[in-house]
């Protein structure tokens, strides 16, 4: 019965302890494959497409340029564009 409590003990040890490896105590973050982390090529392009048409139609507003005069609903459409390119940079990889 002595035996049985070393073995025990032994397996206890293996499995905790400063030297012991992360993948023997089931520690390790499996890797992910590499070509899934990435954007597609589109997506920058909207980026910067969306951040500039938010851009000029704020500022086209503001010179009149736009028909109907100065408007709310530009600068709501234009910040709605920013905004959302905002976004979509938080998520680019």
């Amino acid at each position: 019965m002595a035996k049985s409590q070393s073995r025990q003990s032994k397996a206890k040890a293996k499995t905790v302890g400063r030297y012991v490896p992360p993948e023997t105590r089931g520690r390790v973050t499996q890797r992910r494959p590499t070509g899934s982390d990435h954007s597609p090529r589109w997506y920058g392009w909207l980026l910067l497409g969306l951040l500039i048409f938010g851009m000029l139609v704020i500022t086209l507003n503001y010179l009149q340029v736009l028909p109907g005069s100065t408007s709310s609903w530009y600068l709501v459409v234009g910040l709605v564009a920013m905004f959302s390119a905002f976004y979509l940079a938080t998520r680019y990889r």
